[in-house]
């Protein structure tokens, strides 16, 4: 299967649904559950098929009332009520049955969606919203769900019903059924051309709900922001628009999905009244010897011929939104995941530290490059900085580092070995990353801080605070070390929580460091601290520092001038300055605006 941009959204919605595809890839949710649809479909259609036997028995009944024979009257009345008693617990059964069915396929859709999504690169959350996937996830999971408990076991029963209803009255009177040759073909028609008109407008309306998702994502997320840049009337502006997009999108979904239900009800009332009609007219002349009872039953089939498909052409809309929804969430499950390691890949162990990089170049986009013949040399222990504005491509270094992306051209070896010769979690485990968004869980501190060391000792966690110099801060905390943190830690200040992350790099007993801006949320004097700590905890490691406030780099043994995707120089503090050329420029612009 293609990989395919659930994002490329003109043309995503212009493409008719690969109804095929979605078939195919439910098949495998429902395929371990045939013997419980077996039954489920099984209690439906009895239950059906004793529905099916109401109206013959009501004919029956009726031919009685002229010859006054009350007791064979009131047998049917009877078998009627036992009929249609168990016709209802049999469909009431199935309802059941279907329901826990389709809550054991959304348990395994959402754990298969969410595992997938834990295996693709990085690039596949670099284009998205973060919204729009647990969009994905949530409502269109659940609109796949709540399709299967409820519209397959009415489809299921009208179906029966349609076939049921069409033999009865082929038996009752056959010339009455050609009524039916010209008004099924008509819903027919009309159904097909609403539905192919339904269909894009569904897939878009599940996009439009995404992105109003991931819009409030973002701005809930960021509220701070929002307030102190005041802000709020612009963003209640665009989320006006973006709401208004949706509800329009879902508008015009809802209402070709639904108008097929009273375009096929009005087709289905005038056979009603053709067939009351006809078979009056046939009663009247004494035509293939129609009787009373006859008619009523017939009249009774048709009406049990003709609700279902109505039923039907109602929940089309339903199935359409399901089915678009099921489109988006085998599309994620498609995406290809992280390429898988080369076969014979070995494992980096006893790793030193030294790094080589050989005119590494890069693009995120073909045919846009990023990093251009790029070449670096850092042995064990070294402190490397990269410096440079934004967009520069400081940060694209430190992911081909940890190979959330491949390099284009050139190679980077690690102790002689090229990366892409070694397992992605090895290279991976020699380095520990420090990053400027913190990222806290609602968890206490000691699990936050043992993230990712399963059996680390309380004694462990108190070491590194001490020497992050926060252990003071965590025991003056309600708790202490068992004080919990809530919605990413809002309980404690910005430069608390990156004070945290940074304990917990200093728990990973790796080799290598990657530090991008670190320190960027603390106070200088908290800074001045880290600073000592990290010295100590740098020492015999070799770390890669991505810094903005060049004064916290003056130390490090080589700084990396970066512009536009090129190391336009290359040397340690004082060589850089002596040379006054572009770093020299950066520095003096930051004391400047200082």
């Amino acid at each position: 299967m293609p990989r395919m941009n659930i994002h490329d959204n003109r043309s995503f919605e212009r493409r008719k649904v690969d109804k095929r595809f979605v078939i195919k890839n439910l098949f495998r949710y429902l395929k371990p559950c045939a013997p419980m649809l077996a039954l489920v479909f099984g209690a439906n259609i009895l239950g059906t098929v004793s529905n099916l036997v109401g109206p013959w028995l009501c004919g029956l009944a009726i031919d009685k009332i002229g010859t006054s024979d009350f007791e064979a009257i009131g047998f049917y009345a009877g078998l009627l009520v036992a009929l249609y008693v168990t016709s209802a617990v049999l469909e009431y059964l199935s309802a059941i049955g279907m329901s826990y069915i389709s809550r054991g396929i959304v348990k395994n859709m959402r754990n298969d969606t969410f595992r997938r999504l834990s295996t693709l690169p990085v690039g596949f959350f670099d284009v998205r919203q973060a919204g729009d996937i647990i969009s994905v996830l949530s409502y269109d999971i659940d609109t796949v769900g709540e399709s299967l408990a409820h519209d397959v076991i009415i489809v299921l029963k009208s179906c029966v019903m349609i076939v049921g209803s069409l033999v009865m009255m082929l038996i009752i009177a056959p010339v009455l059924v050609l009524v039916f040759v010209v008004t099924v073909p008509l819903s027919v028609i009309m159904t097909r051309i609403i539905v192919g008109r339904v269909q894009p407008l569904f897939r878009k309306r599940s996009r439009k709900l995404g992105e109003l998702n991931g819009y409030v994502e973002e701005i809930t997320t960021g509220q701070k922001t929002t307030r102190a840049y005041n802000c709020e009337e612009k963003i209640i502006a665009d989320f006006e628009v973006k709401n208004e997009e949706a509800i329009n999108a879902y508008s015009r979904a809802e209402y070709f999905g639904t108008i097929s239900g009273p375009c096929v009800n009005m087709v289905n009332n005038l056979s009603l009244t053709l067939v009351s009609v006809f078979g009056a007219l046939l009663y009247m002349f004494s035509v293939g010897g129609m009787t009373t009872g006859q008619i009523s039953s017939f009249i009774l089939y048709s009406r049990k011929f003709s609700g279902p498909i109505n039923e039907i052409a109602n929940i089309m809309g339903e199935f359409q939104s399901a089915i678009a929804a099921a489109e988006r969430v085998f599309r994620v499950q498609q995406e290809e995941p992280e390429p898988a390691d080369k076969e014979g890949a070995e494992v980096l162990t006893n790793v030193r530290g030294d790094v080589d990089i050989e005119h590494l170049t890069f693009g995120y986009v073909k045919d846009k490059t990023v990093i251009k013949d790029f070449s670096l040399s850092v042995t064990k222990g070294q402190v490397v900085a990269i410096v440079g504005h934004t967009g520069a491509g400081k940060t694209t270094i430190i992911n081909l580092l940890m190979r959330f992306y491949d390099a284009g051209g050139g190679t980077i070896k690690i102790d002689g070995k090229n990366v892409e010769d070694l397992t992605r979690s090895s290279v991976r485990g020699a380095f520990t990353m420090v990053l400027q968004d913190t990222w806290l869980f609602a968890g206490t501190v000691f699990e936050n801080i043992a993230y990712g060391n399963t059996d680390v000792s309380r004694e462990d966690v108190i070491r590194v605070c001490k020497a992050a110099k926060i252990h003071s801060f965590i025991t003056k905390l309600p708790q202490g070390y068992d004080t919990l943190l809530t919605d990413n830690a809002v309980n404690i200040s910005k430069g608390q929580k990156q004070l945290l992350t940074i304990a917990r790099a200093m728990l990973m007993d790796s080799p290598m460091l990657i530090l991008d801006e670190a320190t960027s949320n603390v106070d200088t004097r908290t800074e001045q601290i880290i600073q000592e700590a990290m010295g100590n905890l740098m020492k015999g490691r070799t770390c890669f520092v991505i810094a903005h406030r060049l004064s916290t780099i003056r130390h490090a043994d080589k700084i990396l001038v970066m512009k536009n995707g090129d190391v336009v120089e290359q040397g340690n503090h004082e060589s850089l300055m002596a040379k006054g050329g572009y770093y020299a420029e950066l520095y003096y612009s930051q004391f400047e605006s200082a």
